[in-house]
């Protein structure tokens, strides 16, 4: 493996070198960027480690920049960031830690170099290297990180309990780094994580979620859902999601188990879209599948509503989870409401009807819905993948043919709640909306024409059979 930099951070590295050199501190760069430079990742972090005041070396370091940036102090932490060429540079005076029961914020304490890598969460991020005249440019790898970084191993610098009772978010780090780097978490590591589950409940839900954001995005999310799941920090997390696991047989017949099923719909996805919340509509578009789970004879096993119970479902785990309730929210609701609707489709005769009816409701999320639908193929059974994906194809076709024709795609009907009211001299009330979804149906089913006159007379007709009239 070979740290090698480019000119711009090898003329910053020098610069820090000869500020720490003016102020007498030991001065290192530590920790991810150590990680990525070794692996050939770009990086844009940069942490700096200071026997001294990281405050004082940052402000050094930034007055002899061009431009000189500005230095952005966390006096409570004692660190200091300034942004250059694109890069973050934070500094930190070394330091050591101990932390109480019931938080992970710890006690802090000046220390020294060795101090500050014991206090790191794995051997891979407590690599150093020297930023000093005597041995600039030297590795310092007091826990054999370089090994782990080549062998692809995830593992705690010290005793695994020490480690993630202090902070229980590094077992979320733990999978999360094995996910995003495809490496593996050492046995005694993995067997910490388990054993210290329950401290998790200290850390903060957004936290927690932060983290969970960052496994969804990595390039075959499974990995990090099975660690979860087999830690037993997914059932602290996100019980919903772990009930779908298993399968239930009857009369010999058996269902697919809908958690592995999930996770392949997941990785399926990560290879056409890194969207975050169309990966969290993977994630949770059975989710009501054990609620609505039946065995009926004759037929089999049934989730029958399993989409509409999920998209009810969606709102309160976005909350518990402190996800926003924007609209990034209702993109996940909506795409699991609708996420049977194309594959009905392709089980029947398709009618143009039914066509508008999907191109109303899915809008502009009409190929976000259709990338999960596809997804959402997971048989082992060649020939029906085949099948699915032929007759995907032709509801793709004729969607495409109906919303050239029609325009149904953000449709609104041509009368509004206002010319109702207006017509009828109404206030709102629940009339006005059975007349406005009465017309809109008509359209939508093909027996009225997508234009005001038509659309004007049928309302005329349908409140004349309700007893109103215009004025």
């Amino acid at each position: 493996m070979l740290f090698d930099l480019d000119k711009d951070e090898r003329e910053v590295f020098e610069l820090m070198r000869d500020s720490a050199m003016d102020l007498n501190y030991d001065t290192y760069v530590v920790g991810g960027y150590v990680r990525d430079r070794l692996l050939g990742i770009p990086s844009q972090d940069i942490d700096v480690v200071a026997v001294g005041s990281g405050i004082s070396l940052a402000e050094h370091v930034a007055s002899k920049l061009i431009p000189i940036p500005q230095v952005v102090v966390y006096q409570r932490f004692g660190t200091a960031l300034i942004k250059h060429l694109g890069k973050d540079i934070e500094f930190v005076g070394a330091r050591k830690e101990s932390y109480r029961s019931d938080s992970r914020k710890p006690i802090v304490e000046n220390g020294t170099l060795e101090d500050d890598q014991c206090r790191r969460d794995f051997t891979i991020n407590a690599l150093a290297v020297s930023l000093n005249p005597s041995n600039y440019g030297t590795l310092i790898d007091p826990f054999d990180g370089l090994r782990d970084l080549e062998d692809r191993i995830i593992r705690t610098p010290l005793d695994p309990g020490k480690t993630f009772s202090d902070d229980p978010l590094r077992m979320l780090r733990a999978i999360r780094f094995a996910a995003q780097l495809d490496f593996v978490i050492e046995e005694q590591t993995l067997r910490g994580i388990s054993e210290y589950r329950n401290r998790l409940k200290i850390v903060s839900k957004e936290r927690i979620t932060d983290e969970l954001n960052k496994m969804l995005v990595t390039s075959r999310p499974s990995i990090a859902f099975e660690l979860l799941f087999d830690t037993g920090l997914l059932e602290l997390i996100l019980p919903e999601v772990v009930r779908l696991q298993g399968v239930d047989i009857v009369n010999g017949q058996g269902h697919k188990d809908n958690f592995y099923h999930t996770l392949e719909v997941l990785d399926n996805l990560a290879l056409e879209s890194k969207d975050l919340w169309l990966r969290w509509a993977a994630l949770l578009h059975d989710i009501a599948k054990p609620a609505t789970k039946r065995f009926e004879k004759g037929t089999g096993w049934t989730f029958h509503g399993h989409d509409a119970l999920g998209a009810a479902m969606v709102p309160q785990m976005f909350r518990r989870l402190r996800l926003p309730l924007d609209h990034k929210m209702k993109f996940v609701q909506k795409l699991v409401q609708l996420h049977l609707r194309p594959i009905s489709l392709t089980k029947e005769n398709i009618t143009d009807s039914a066509i508008r009816r999907l191109l109303f409701d899915a809008g502009d999320d009409l190929e976000d819905l259709m990338m999960l639908c596809r997804a959402d193929i997971t048989s082992k059974n060649a020939n029906r993948v085949n099948r699915y994906r032929a007759n995907y194809k032709l509801v793709e076709e004729k969607l495409k043919s109906v919303e050239e024709t029609d325009r149904m795609r953000n449709w609104q009907p041509p009368i509004t709640g206002e010319i109702i009211m207006e017509t009828f001299g109404l206030r709102p009330s629940r009339q006005v909306g059975d007349i406005k979804a009465a017309i809109r149906e008509a359209i939508l089913d093909g027996e009225l024409e997508n234009e005001y006159d038509a659309a004007f007379k049928y309302m005329i007709e349908l409140g004349n059979k309700i007893g109103l009239h215009a004025v």
